[in-house]
C-alpha cells in the first residue's frame, strides 16, 4: 500500500495535466486506462478536493483501478510518479546494474518493475563512469563475473509475477521454444512385425496351411504403440491472472509442436465455470488465439469454484477426452472457498479417470510451503505428481515429471506435513 507523504500542492500548478501523464504511466505498466477514466478523474478530483494525500490517492484509485490485481500496480506508480524521491531512488537502484556487496538486496515486490519501467521509460540508466580520483582509497575492485548467470539464465528462475513487461515478452519467446516430449504407452494390442518378439501363432498356422502343413517359419509380433492425450485444467482467477496467461502461451506451442509424441492436447480454463477453449489454442498466431480464448472465457480473473468446475469437467467430458490413458495438468494454487468435501470427491474421481495427474501451483515456489488450506489438504492426496509452475524453469521440470511417475518426493513431504508428522 501507498504511503501518504506530504503533497506540496504549488498555487501555479497543472493538475489536470499531471493527472493526464499519470494516466499515461499506468496505461505503460499495464492498466486498462482510457481517456473517458482520465476525464473522470480530473472530475473527480475537482468534486471532492483534498487536503491529504491520503484522499488525493483514494480519488484516483477510484477512478484508475477496476480490478484487484491493479492495486499493487496502482500503488508502485503512484508512489514514483507524485514525488516520493525515496521511492524513485530506490526504483532507479532497482532498475540499474550495480555491484552489490554482503548485504542482501531487498526482495521485489510485484509489480515494482512494471511502475518504474513505465515512469522511467527511455531514461538513461547506465551509471556514471568512476575514474580514480573519485574513489577515496584508491583501491581497485576487481569483479570476478566467471560465475555470475545470465540473462537468460537468470530469466529462467524468475518468478512470473515478478517480471516486467520487456522480460514477460522475453520469457514468452523462450516459452514458445519448450518442449513437451511424453514416451509412448505400450498398448496390449499387437501388430505383425518380422523381428518381433513374440510369436504370431495364427499367422503362422495359415502359413503353413498354405504349404500343405508344413512350418517353414514362424510369423512373429510385437505390441503396439500409441500416444496418449493432454488434457490441461487452468485456473484464471484473480489470484492465478499473472500465472494463468504464461501458462496458455506454454500450452499453444504445446498444442502447435510437431513431434512431441502427444495424440491431441486439449484445454481447459475455469473460475466460477469451466469453458472449453481447445480449438482457439490450435491457431497457429499465439496472440490471436489467447485474443480468442479470453473472449470465449467470461469468468477471466473472477472468482474461484474448483469443485464445480471439476465436478462439470468430470460429468461432460471425462468421458471424452481423458480416454486411452490421458494426462491431466492441473494448474491451480488450490485456494477454494467451497465445500471441501465436494472438491475432494471431485479430484479423487479425476485421479480415478487419468493414467497420471500432475498438479502446477506457483505457491510451492515459497520456501517452507505447508498445505493448510482446506482446499490444498483435499486436493493433495489425489495428485501423482505436485510440483510448482512460477517461472520457466518449473515448466521446462515438467519433462522430467513426465518421464518419472515415481516422483513423489515433494508430494510425500507435504502429505508428512498435512498429518502432523515429521
Amino acid at each position: 500500500m501507498a504511503e501518504y507523504l506530504p503533497l506540496d500542492i504549488p498555487d501555479d500548478g497543472k493538475l489536470s495535466h499531471n493527472i493526464v501523464w499519470f494516466a499515461r504511466a499506468l496505461r505503460k505498466a499495464g492498466l486498462p486506462v482510457g481517456p473517458g477514466r482520465v476525464v473522470d478523474a480530473i472530475r473527480a478530483v475537482e468534486a471532492a478536493g483534498f487536503s491529504e494525500r491520503r484522499d488525493f490517492y483514494w480519488v484516483l484509485h477510484a477512478c484508475f483501478v477496476s480490478k484487484p490485481e491493479q492495486r499493487e500496480v496502482f500503488a508502485q506508480v503512484f508512489q514514483l510518479f507524485w514525488r516520493d524521491p525515496r521511492y524513485l531512488e530506490q526504483m532507479i537502484s532497482f532498475l540499474t546494474p550495480m555491484v552489490r556487496g554482503v548485504a542482501e538486496e531487498r526482495a521485489a515486490r510485484a509489480a515494482e518493475k512494471r511502475a518504474a519501467e513505465a515512469i522511467l521509460d527511455g531514461a538513461d540508466r547506465e551509471l556514471p563512469d568512476v575514474t580514480p580520483e573519485d574513489d577515496e582509497d584508491g583501491t581497485d575492485i576487481d569483479i570476478d563475473a566467471s560465475r555470475t548467470m545470465s540473462g537468460e539464465e537468470r530469466l529462467r528462475s524468475l518468478d512470473f509475477e515478478l517480471m516486467s513487461v520487456a522480460e514477460m515478452e522475453e520469457a514468452k519467446r523462450l516459452i514458445a521454444r519448450l518442449t513437451l516430449p511424453v514416451p509412448p504407452l505400450i498398448s496390449r494390442r499387437t501388430r505383425a512385425k518380422a523381428h518381433g518378439v513374440q510369436p504370431d501363432w495364427p499367422r503362422t498356422m495359415r502359413m503353413a496351411m498354405r504349404k500343405g502343413c508344413e512350418v517353414t517359419a514362424f510369423a512373429m509380433k510385437d505390441r503396439r504403440i500409441r500416444w496418449p492425450n493432454l488434457v490441461a485444467l487452468c485456473d484464471i482467477s484473480g489470484s492465478m491472472s499473472h500465472y494463468s496467461r504464461t501458462v496458455l502461451h506454454f500450452l499453444h506451442s504445446v498444442s502447435n509442436a510437431k513431434g512431441q509424441g502427444w495424440a491431441k492436447v486439449h484445454a481447459f480454463t475455469f473460475g466460477t465455470r469451466l469453458t472449453n477453449i481447445t480449438r482457439h489454442l490450435r491457431q497457429r498466431d499465439v496472440d490471436a488465439a489467447l485474443k480468442a480464448a479470453g473472449s470465449e472465457a467470461q469468468d477471466w480473473e473472477g472468482g474461484t469454484r474448483i469443485g464445480d468446475c471439476l465436478g462439470q469437467f468430470n460429468r461432460d467430458w471425462s468421458r471424452r477426452v481423458l480416454g486411452q490413458g490421458a494426462v491431466v495438468l492441473l494448474i491451480t494454487d488450490g485456494l477454494d472457498r467451497d465445500d471441501p468435501n465436494r472438491l475432494e470427491a471431485e479430484m479423487e474421481r479425476l485421479h480415478l479417470s487419468a493414467r497420471h495427474l500432475i498438479w502446477l501451483n506457483p505457491l510451492l515456489r515459497w520456501e517452507g510451503f505447508a498445505p493448510k488450506a482446506r482446499g490444498i489438504a483435499a486436493m493433495l492426496p489425489h495428485v501423482d505428481s505436485f510440483r510448482a509452475g512460477h517461472s520457466i524453469a518449473s515448466l521446462e521440470a515438467l519433462a522430467e515429471a513426465l518421464s518419472k511417475w515415481d516422483d513423489m518426493g515433494e508430494k510425500a513431504r507435504l502429505l508428512s506435513a498435512l498429518r502432523g508428522t515429521d
